[in-house]
């Protein structure tokens, strides 16, 4: 691994890249705050994609593209003369030293859920007027679902355990079968998704990659029953339910471990 030092050299080698892109490159001259913004989200997923795969050698080469639009976002706040690279990173060291008084402070804590309690209630002295203020507006929603559940539970609010968590979710369900007015029944399946996110995370399991999974794998399947198909000379759009699923039974076999 790389001493401090050479962290340090590479880190303003970057710095020294950027001023250069941005002077001399067109591409780059042009970007702005609104126009990296769509970029930095694909850059942010394909992140997501590599540390879903676990794939270390994809994770180091899209944190670097991750890194490059923070890089490129300082660059254009020191052009506005609004903040640097060196304010932002100030800013989050000041807010890390703040918000970990069991570090830097006299605090004492028993565990993992009373730093996280002790984090929300910091944020709040911050001057945040919500718990719940915090919260991207645009997040996925699943994601959004998440983060708003763990965020009052760091408050307290909360269900004692899975279990009961699990009857909130059987509740939800028989209220959205009972349910016929459709637009209703919409609000109903967003309680019913809801409720089975908290068990997820109360249960300890992240439901955003657990889903993932699921597609991920659902399309190494359908693409293995669209081989089977053509080396069979047949095509799935010709092909009778019942006619598919046999292929598809196959390729979970062929993709046993998937």
């Amino acid at each position: 691994m790389n001493t401090r030092q050479e962290k340090l050299e590479a880190f303003g080698r970057l710095l020294d890249i950027m001023d250069d892109l941005r002077e001399k490159c067109p591409w780059d001259q042009k970007q702005t705050l609104q126009t990296l913004r769509h970029l930095t989200l694909e850059e942010t997923y394909e992140l997501s994609d590599a540390l879903l795969q676990e794939d270390l050698t994809e994770i180091k080469k899209e944190l670097g593209d991750v890194l490059l639009h923070l890089v490129f976002y300082a660059k254009i706040g020191s052009e506005k003369e609004s903040f640097d690279i060196a304010d932002v990173i100030n800013s989050l060291n000041e807010k890390l030293i703040f918000r970990h008084p069991h570090i830097y402070g006299d605090v004492e804590v028993k565990d993992e859920e009373e730093v996280k309690q002790n984090w929300e209630k910091l944020k709040l002295k911050e001057g945040n007027k919500s718990i719940l203020g915090g919260v991207p507006k645009g997040l996925p929603s699943m994601v959004k679902a998440y983060r708003i559940q763990d965020k009052v539970k760091g408050i307290g609010f909360e269900f004692h355990d899975a279990e009961d968590a699990w009857k909130k979710v059987d509740e939800e369900i028989q209220e959205f079968h009972d349910e016929t007015n459709l637009d209703k029944k919409e609000l109903e399946l967003g309680d019913v998704f809801f409720s089975l996110i908290n068990y997820a995370r109360i249960s300890g399991l992240n439901p955003d990659s657990a889903l993932e999974r699921t597609n991920l794998k659902f399309i190494s399947r359908f693409q293995k029953m669209e081989q089977l198909a053509a080396e069979a000379d047949l095509k799935l759009s010709d092909m009778n339910l019942e006619e598919m699923d046999e292929l598809w039974e196959q390729a979970k076999l062929l993709n046993y471990n998937q």
